[in-house]
């Protein structure tokens, strides 16, 4: 940006000077004009790809996102995730009758419906669909449904358990 605004100050003082007759400039003003165009479509698609890997982060992680994570992230990014998880989730309770539909689970269609999972720390209790509560301690092994629990598995809070 340092440069850009260099770039766009002498193209300014250059502009003036070729308006008074100094026409040999025009071809050194178009060249640096060139350049900031060039240096706006290459921070533009920067910002574009950060934009699709915060996106993604929320498809990855849920909405809430790691503080390692959101530490790298500049206040304009974490606003913008904050705004498309509000429109994410205001789109999935549009869709799938009374609750919704939570369209971040089963990115793979699963195997079967329940799968064992380990707790990796304690997180407290856990209540499923029929209205058990299970306590989520460490180390204590769950069979659970996969929807239910995928969630908590990228959070890194459960583990899947291959038998």
């Amino acid at each position: 940006l340092e440069e850009m605004r260099a770039l766009y100050e002498r193209n300014q003082a250059d502009v003036s000077e070729a308006k008074a007759g100094r026409t040999d400039l025009i071809f050194l003003i178009r060249f640096r004009h060139c350049c900031l165009l060039r240096n706006q479509r290459c921070l533009l698609a920067y910002l574009y790809d950060r934009l699709l890997r915060i996106r993604a982060l929320r498809w990855e992680y849920g909405s809430v996102l790691p503080n390692t994570i959101q530490f790298h992230m500049s206040a304009e990014e974490v606003e913008w995730f904050n705004r498309y998880k509000k429109s994410l989730a205001t789109y999935m309770k549009s869709v799938g009758g009374e609750e919704g539909l939570d369209l971040t689970q089963d990115i793979k269609p699963p195997k079967s419906l329940y799968i064992e999972v380990r707790c990796l720390r304690d997180h407290g209790e856990f209540e499923i669909d029929d209205g058990t509560t299970i306590l989520l301690k460490k180390n204590s092994q769950h069979f659970l449904p996969r929807w239910k629990c995928e969630q908590l598995i990228r959070q890194g809070i459960l583990e899947h358990v291959l038998s």
